[in-house]
């Protein structure tokens, strides 16, 4: 339920001490149009790790937890609504979940001392701290992402890509353009030839992208896609026959409802991921008993284990830390958001950690600073078995190609800066 504090409320809420307000976390959902087969999930987990927080600890630090939740349907404009009508209400951290909307809301966050964290996606060079004082895209990002797939086909092509063929097929938005600069030079550094087919929004239309692929015969092909685009690929993929196992997407590529529907033609497909998949994780029987057995889940309770409902509890989990961080640094159950940002920025997330909050093994180690808000980039690779239903990973999560990345991300963020008459934050 959405409400407003008054002046005479907050008086009143400060006079019948012990009571507190909310600790905000808006979600700035898309549960409509033809990227709500990914919104629904990672919205659905997001909402249900803070319900388990309610129900099982009483909130977080004694203070309950509230999902403040608003429908974007992935329009960068009505994102920004979003931001606008949700940012009064106390809120603490915002996870856009869209680069586009990411964008817009840099310079809005910033100036009103609200972290963003865009884990896995946003303006990479946000990574940089110095700079982006506000924005958190830890634990990896899209050069991250870039990197490990290269790593990945090297290993499969002996370490040797000079003389290959990589085809990217790429949402044709700031989103699915976000890698190319860092395959173009990882390009030039392995000798592969770089072919870049885009595909317009939503993705649905996609013949010719793939006529072009059958003509060509790429060594791989790499996918930039969202939504239904995703499921499109994959089909038309099947169709001319190309390998499936040449084929290699993106974390935001790789879900069960990218592949179901091609059926047993989508059996070993690959993409990245920033972090582990499945349901072994004592976490979930904790959300089950606490969260879907008491009929408070977000959704029909039936996601759990799938990967962006996973992700959606990974990233609510990350905010939630920051949060207890942030209460522990300043003393007070009731932060601000500037209290979060600082937290953020302090954030240390250890395998004793992740174990200790039932999630062991799932993502990486991490300790973020003011130079590095983008974490450690560790990336992996999952491959889905059609028969079995399920990603499993075929690929330790390992470093990416800094020597390419960092020069990028401190030429690009080194423009912002200058664009904007940023000096700097770490000081």
């Amino acid at each position: 339920m959405k409400y407003r504090l008054g002046t005479y409320a907050v008086a009143a809420m400060m006079a019948a001490s012990p009571v507190m307000a909310d600790l905000v976390f808006p979600s700035l959902s898309y549960r409509t149009g033809p990227y709500a087969a990914g919104g629904i999930p990672f919205a659905d987990g997001y909402a249900d790790y803070f319900t388990l927080l309610n129900e099982r600890d009483g909130g977080i630090g004694g203070v309950e937890a509230r999902v403040l939740e608003c429908e974007t349907g992935y329009n960068t404009e009505k994102g920004v609504e979003c931001y606008e009508s949700t940012k009064g209400e106390g809120a603490l951290v915002y996870q856009p979940l869209s680069t586009g909307i990411t964008y817009q809301l840099i310079p809005k966050a910033t100036a009103d001392d609200i972290p963003i964290h865009s884990m896995g996606y946003g303006r990479t060079s946000a990574a940089n701290g110095d700079v982006f004082s506000h924005v958190f895209n830890y634990p990896g990002n899209y050069w991250h992402g870039a990197s490990g797939v290269i790593n990945y086909l090297l290993e499969a092509h002996n370490g040797d890509l000079n003389g290959k063929k990589i085809a990217l097929v790429y949402h044709n938005s700031a989103y699915g353009k976000e890698p190319i600069r860092t395959l173009e030079e990882l390009a030039k550094k392995h000798g592969f030839e770089l072919s870049l087919l885009p595909v317009d929004h939503p993705g649905q239309e996609q013949k010719s992208q793939w006529l072009q692929i059958r003509r060509e015969k790429p060594d791989n092909v790499v996918m930039w896609g969202w939504g239904v685009m995703n499921q499109v690929a994959i089909q038309e993929a099947a169709n001319i026959r190309y390998p499936m196992d040449q084929f290699i997407g993106v974390w935001w590529s790789g879900a069960q409802h990218d592949v179901l529907p091609a059926g047993d033609a989508a059996n070993g497909y690959k993409a990245i991921t920033f972090h582990a998949v499945g349901s072994d994780y004592p976490l979930f029987d904790d959300i089950k008993t606490h969260v879907v057995d008491k009929g408070k889940a977000a959704g029909a309770g039936d996601q759990i284990g799938t990967v962006l409902y996973n992700r959606g509890i990974y990233a609510a989990m990350l905010a939630a830390e920051a949060a207890k961080d942030a209460q522990a640094a300043t003393g007070n159950a009731e932060i601000t958001a500037g209290d979060m940002r600082d937290a953020m920025e302090n954030l240390n997330i250890t395998e004793e950690r992740m174990a200790g909050l039932g999630m062991p093994g799932f993502g990486p180690s991490f300790q973020v600073s003011c130079e590095n808000h983008g974490g450690p980039g560790l990336v992996g690779v999952a491959q889905w078995d059609a028969g079995a239903k399920t990603w499993s990973l075929i690929s330790e999560l390992s470093a990416p190609d800094m020597d390419v990345i960092q020069p990028l991300i401190a030429e690009d963020s080194a423009a912002f800066a200058a664009e904007n008459n940023i000096e700097g934050n770490c000081s």
